[in-house]
């Protein structure tokens, strides 16, 4: 009998658990901290409460960690500078949710060699 299921499938393997995550990458107060003054800062600037201006950069995806912290840096030096008229964002994207063809991120292949190691892309 010929099979017809999973033709292309080559292993199966559990994906590392939220729990497991969260004890592998623990959050520090101060970034807790941060993401929640990001979101009630955007919060009252979408609901007319803040006037500034609310900024939302790329890059779309990032594939060298490296020349995204860079990047990041500069544009925190470039937030704080305009931080009186413009909340500065950035927003960046370790998978690539709507890419059905071509590389698919960071999360889902982050040797960048086809290797898709998910695990070790969601533990980085």
């Amino acid at each position: 009998m010929t099979r017809t299921e999973n033709l292309n499938i080559v292993e199966v393997l559990p994906i590392t658990s939220p729990k497991k995550l969260k004890d592998l990458l623990p959050v520090s107060g101060s970034v807790v901290e941060n993401v929640l003054n990001a979101r009630n800062a955007i919060k009252k600037i979408l609901e007319g409460e803040d006037s500034r201006l609310l900024l939302i950069v790329g890059p779309c995806s990032i594939h060298d960690q490296e020349a995204a912290l860079e990047y990041a840096e500069s544009l925190k030096t470039l937030a704080d500078e305009v931080s009186d008229t413009i909340l500065v964002v950035m927003r960046v994207y370790f998978e690539k949710p709507r890419t059905t063809v071509g590389w698919k991120g960071l999360i889902n292949d982050p040797e960048l060699d086809g290797s898709h190691k998910i695990n070790k892309g969601i533990e980085m």
